[in-house]
């Protein structure tokens, strides 16, 4: 399966423009953890190299960069065992490289993080199998996907051709087979959610994302059925209000469109912006739920 892309530099680029010493104290903080060979800096030792209190700098980082510091370190050191998995390396090397003192703390958040363990990872996701089912819409066809462990991708479009090849361009290496009997109740929640409906059960998601990335498809899940969020409400919700771009684009990388409304964010102006199912199909998903021609209208301002 594929990594996600990193999501903390693109935020870190939409603050670039903030009061400069600010600026300069977490880049400087995010070179030391980019630089840690083991366990990454703490916060106190952070705050105390670019001269500032531990309390003010937590927060001024995580307004730069849409993540504290613990979780972009995070997110470094798991980039880190992806480089070296991918590159060949055992398993047991690339923990200990990466600065993780035991297994333990990387397979319990392989799952999440990974989309899988570490070792099956390492072969590029093989042997990885992804079921899926088709329904039809009002919208066309419906494509749901999922691994034992739950949902992990949704597309929509007028071709199962094309969606098949969809799916397979995010999973290129899983191996992929039809599988109606298990996934029919998930794929009926979704066709139901299309229509507008009010969900009826919450489905288990198997989605790998950033700390970034996770903390706005919490946000875009938060945003209630009939209502909107413009980029920049979904920014300054997440504490991070100049990285509107970055937000875009982590609504542009959800998986499960539906399951996580990224359809629900929208531009300040009140058009819709992007989607990647078609721009009609997301005014009619929003029709349906009842946001009407003028969602940002119904964003509860």
């Amino acid at each position: 399966m594929p990594d996600t892309m990193l999501a903390d530099g693109a935020a870190l680029k939409e603050a670039a423009h903030r009061e400069p010493s600010q600026m300069d104290a977490v880049r400087r903080a995010c070179a030391m953890i980019d630089a840690a060979q083991d366990s990454p800096p703490t916060l106190a030792a952070l705050a105390r190299a670019v001269g500032i209190s531990a309390t003010h700098f937590q927060k001024v980082f995580k307004r730069a960069v849409g993540v504290s510091p613990r979780q972009y370190a995070e997110t470094r050191r798991l980039a880190k065992v992806k480089a070296l998995l991918r590159s060949g390396e055992p398993v047991t090397t690339a923990l200990y490289e990466a600065g993780y003192g035991s297994s333990r703390g990387l397979y319990e958040n392989a799952h999440a993080t990974l989309g899988m363990t570490p070792a099956t990872y390492r072969k590029g996701g093989a042997g990885a199998a992804i079921g899926y089912a088709f329904g039809r819409s009002a919208l066309g066809e419906v494509l749901v996907a999922a691994t034992r462990q739950g949902v992990c991708f949704v597309a929509l479009g007028e071709s199962k051709g094309k969606l098949i090849a969809e799916l397979k361009g995010d999973f290129p290496a899983a191996t992929l087979h039809p599988d109606e009997a298990r996934l029919g109740a998930w794929l009926a929640e979704v066709l139901r959610r299309i229509d507008g409906a009010p969900p009826a059960a919450a489905l288990p998601l198997d989605i790998r994302a950033t700390a970034f990335q996770r903390r706005v498809w919490q946000a875009l899940t938060a945003i209630p059925l009939g209502e909107t969020r413009t980029y920049s409400e979904l920014a300054a919700a997440l504490g991070a209000p100049k990285a509107q771009r970055a937000v875009g684009r982590a609504c542009a990388t959800n998986p499960v469109s539906i399951l996580v409304p990224c359809h629900r964010a929208v531009r300040e102006d009140g058009g819709l912006g992007g989607y990647r199912w078609g721009l009609k199909r997301k005014q009619a998903i929003l029709r349906n739920e009842g946001a009407g021609d003028h969602p940002a209208r119904r964003s509860g301002r």
